[in-house]
């Protein structure tokens, strides 16, 4: 099986303290991957590590079977799509213009997107209910409709490996749903591959193929959603109490906590 990333022994450090410690793992190539843990355990300087935000303090990291450094930042643009947890369009461009911007690595210098790139940007626009504002100035749109913007920029890249660092959190039920099924289609359809933080565990297991969970810089436990999310992972990472269970309306494995 091809691996999209491979990591081994890798440690990050930031002024003095160990942020990521001895992190090796295997990453296959067409997989969800849910990304879980408390709050400061080292999720999403493990993600920055993956598009290249940040260089490890040791190890190595591969992507496709070559050195991630060896990769330019355009030629990373074109293979890696991030969606931040917190991501702040000041600017008074228009939604249109927002979404272009994620064809850019595609273009050769002093070029204009074509009509590919155009078409391409409507038809996401479309299918996440942003084609209504199109005109709009970002700067006048509510959090939860830049939100959908920053996702569908993302979206309009259509790399192979798409990064979602809690990117539905700001958004209501019914959008966030939504966004993680076009994301969810794209992969059966393209074998792309995804990692996407979560708060949420339930919504975790229904989206995720496999889940890898974070405790203070390390990674504790990885694999099948339905192998490892069990009652013993929930009190050894989390420490609560839970009750984990198959559900037939969600299709998927799911949680109830107990104070």
């Amino acid at each position: 099986m091809s691996m999209a990333f491979s990591m081994k022994n890798i440690y990050f450090s930031l002024r003095g303290k160990d942020i990521l410690e001895d992190i090796s793992i295997e990453l296959p190539q067409g997989r969800i991957y849910g990304i879980l843990g408390p709050n400061g355990s080292g999720k999403t300087t493990w993600l920055d590590l993956l598009i290249r935000h940040k260089q490890p303090s040791g190890g190595t990291i591969e992507y496709r079977g070559k050195p991630l450094h060896a990769f330019s930042r355009k030629e990373i643009s074109r293979e890696i799509a991030l969606v931040p947890q917190d991501y702040r369009l000041n600017f008074p461009f228009q939604v249109l213009e927002v979404l272009l911007m994620g064809r850019y690595p595609f273009l050769s210098r002093f070029s204009s997107p074509g009509t590919k790139d155009l078409d391409l940007v409507r038809e996401v626009m479309d299918q996440t209910g942003l084609i209504r504002f199109q005109n709009r100035m970002v700067t006048e749109l509510s959090g939860g409709e830049r939100q959908r913007v920053v996702f569908a920029r993302a979206l309009v890249q259509n790399t192979p490996v798409l990064i979602l660092d809690e990117a539905t959190a700001s958004l209501d039920i019914k959008h966030g749903l939504h966004l993680l099924s076009l994301v969810r289609n794209r992969n059966e359809k393209d074998k792309t591959t995804v990692f996407a933080v979560f708060q949420d565990i339930n919504l975790a297991a229904s989206f995720c193929h496999e889940l890898i969970f974070f405790k203070q810089g390390r990674i504790v436990l990885s694999g099948p959603t339905r192998e490892v999310l069990t009652t013993e992972t929930l009190k050894s990472v989390f420490d609560v109490r839970s009750r984990v269970y198959y559900d037939d309306y969600a299709g998927s494995t799911q949680v109830v906590f107990r104070i």
